[in-house]
């Protein structure tokens, strides 16, 4: 499913479609086309993609096309999403410790819209910092 989201192919594609939405929050999966978790998330992102088009626009990078980003938001993951929203990295805490980035595949589509409405709603207020609907420390049962 990821032929059908925008890929973006340079930096400065990525810097642009960052810097140009003023409006909604742009998603940026990092990762691989071919990674079975990057494929996951893509699943799900490609399939909310319709319904969360008012606030939320997403987009796909491959970070060995483009690994400008790698060191400076440590990209060492297999799938990384990020959101960003007016110039600005927007932060949610999920309990896990990394309040930058998702650096797991979701696999409920609900969970990803109620997060990306979540940074939304917390963006428009002026939050840079916003707590994730569910709490993912838990997320690997040991």
């Amino acid at each position: 499913m990821s032929y059908f989201l925008p890929h973006l192919h340079s930096g400065w594609h990525v810097d642009q479609a960052i810097l140009n939405e003023e409006e909604r929050v742009v998603v940026i999966r990092f990762g691989h086309d071919w990674d079975k978790a990057c494929m996951q998330q893509d699943e799900i992102l490609y399939s909310i993609a319709e319904k969360v088009k008012n606030y939320a626009i997403i987009y796909l990078v491959d970070i060995t096309e483009v690994p400008d980003f790698n060191r400076m938001y440590e990209l060492y993951d297999a799938c990384t999403t990020m959101f960003f929203f007016r110039n600005k990295l927007m932060m949610i805490d999920l309990g896990t410790g990394n309040n930058n980035k998702i650096d797991w595949a979701l696999d409920d589509k609900q969970e990803m819209i109620d997060i990306i409405e979540t940074i939304y709603r917390g963006a428009r207020k002026g939050k840079g910092l916003v707590n994730a609907p569910k709490d993912y420390s838990t997320k690997y049962k040991y």
